[in-house]
C-alpha cells in the first residue's frame, strides 16, 4: 500500500476517488429478478465481473484483506450489520406490566380501602379494629407492586437473554470467503462489498449478492417472498442472490453487493420498524380520541359538525373575495 492509495486485491483505489458502482445504484440493482436482473447486468455493466472491476476486486484473488481497504468500504457502503432496536428500560417495562386490566382494577380497591380504613378509623378513634383495617388495603398494594416488579424483571430478563443471542449469532457465524487468493473463514459482520464468497447447501446468506459461479444452485426464498418452490439461481437465469435466504442444492461463488441496512433483509426490517412505530402512534392517537368521545359523547359529534362547517365557510370565502374584503 502506497501513502495515496488503498490496495486491493484487484488494483487500487485511489483516497479520493470513487467506486464505479455506487450504494444506492447496487440497492437498486438487487431489487431486479429473473431474467430482468441478468438483461440489467450485460446491459449496464456488461457482466459480473466488470462490477468486479468496477468495485476493485478480483473474482478469483477476492480481496486483499488491507485494513484500509477494508475500513473504507465499510464508509463507503456500510457494515454487515443490522443495529436492533433501542432496549426498554425498567421503568418502561414496569409501565407496560402495570398496564393489566386486572392489577389496576385491584390498585383501585386497594386505594378505596385505604381510604375509606383512615376515614372510619379517624372517627372510631384509637380502637385495634381501626387500626387493622388499612392492613387489607396495603397487602393489595404489596401483592401488586410483586406481580408487577416480577413480570417487569422477566420480560427484563429476556429481552436480555435475545439480545445476547442475537449478539452471539453475529460474531459466531462464519461465512467462506476468498481473500488474498485464500478460501477463509470470517465472521458475517466482517463481510464488506466487494468481498467473493463461496456459497453452499446449507449455508444462510448474511449479504446480498451475484452469482459469479454456480454449480446447480437451488435458494428457498420463502422467508423474503413467501414463495415455497426453491429458485433455480445460476449466472443467466436468475443471477440474484438475497440475504436471509438458505442455499438448499448446489454451490457457487458471489460477489458481495449490499450489506446490513442496505440489504434485502435490512431494507425489510427497517420498514417493518416503521410501520410499528406508526401503528403505535395511530393506536394511542385513537386511544385519545376513543376517551375524549367517552367523557362526552356529544363532544365527538359537535367536533365533526364543526369540521364540516368551517370547511364550507371556508370555501364560501374563497369564491366570494369582494365579501371577504367587507369581513377584514
Amino acid at each position: 500500500m502506497t501513502g495515496d492509495s488503498i490496495d486491493g486485491a484487484f488494483g487500487s483505489k485511489p483516497h479520493n476517488g470513487q467506486y464505479g458502482l455506487q450504494l444506492m445504484e447496487l440497492r437498486e440493482l438487487m431489487e431486479h429478478r429473473g431474467h430482468e436482473a441478468y438483461n440489467i447486468i450485460v446491459t449496464k455493466y456488461g457482466s459480473v465481473i466488470e462490477m468486479c472491476n468496477k468495485l476493485f476486486t478480483s473474482q478469483n484473488e477476492g480481496l486483499s484483506g488491507n485494513p484500509a481497504d477494508l475500513e473504507d468500504r465499510r464508509k463507503t457502503f456500510g457494515s454487515n450489520v443490522i443495529p436492533p432496536k433501542p432496549p426498554k428500560s425498567f421503568l418502561r417495562l414496569i409501565w407496560e406490566a402495570i398496564q393489566d386490566v386486572t392489577l389496576i382494577i385491584l390498585l383501585i380497591a386497594a386505594l378505596i380501602s385505604l381510604g375509606l380504613a383512615f376515614y372510619t378509623g379517624s372517627k372510631k378513634g384509637d380502637s385495634s379494629d381501626s387500626q387493622a383495617e388499612w392492613i387489607e388495603g396495603l397487602a393489595i398494594l404489596g401483592a401488586v407492586a410483586v406481580v408487577v416488579l416480577v413480570t417487569a424483571f422477566n420480560d427484563w430478563q429476556k429481552e436480555k437473554q435475545f439480545r445476547g443471542l442475537q449478539n452471539k449469532i453475529e460474531h459466531e457465524h462464519q461465512f467462506s470467503v476468498i481473500r488474498g487468493g485464500k478460501d477463509i473463514q470470517i465472521p458475517v459482520g466482517e463481510l464488506v462489498v466487494g468481498d467473493i464468497c463461496q456459497v453452499k447447501y446449507g449455508d444462510l446468506l448474511p449479504a446480498d449478492g451475484i452469482v459469479i459461479q454456480s454449480n446447480d444452485l437451488k435458494v428457498d426464498e420463502s422467508s423474503l417472498t413467501g414463495e415455497s418452490d426453491h429458485v433455480k439461481k445460476g449466472e443467466t437465469v436468475d443471477p440474484m442472490l438475497l440475504s436471509g435466504t438458505h442455499v438448499m442444492e448446489g454451490s457457487g461463488k458471489m460477489l458481495v453487493t449490499a450489506v446490513g441496512v442496505n440489504s434485502q433483509t435490512g431494507i425489510i426490517f427497517a420498514l417493518l420498524g416503521a410501520s410499528q412505530e406508526d401503528k403505535e402512534k395511530k393506536d394511542k392517537k385513537e386511544k385519545k380520541e376513543k376517551n375524549r368521545n367517552k367523557d362526552d359523547p356529544n363532544a365527538g359529534k359537535f367536533f365533526t359538525i364543526f369540521k364540516l362547517y368551517k370547511s364550507k365557510f371556508q370555501n364560501f370565502l374563497n369564491q366570494n373575495y369582494l365579501f371577504k374584503i367587507v369581513l377584514v
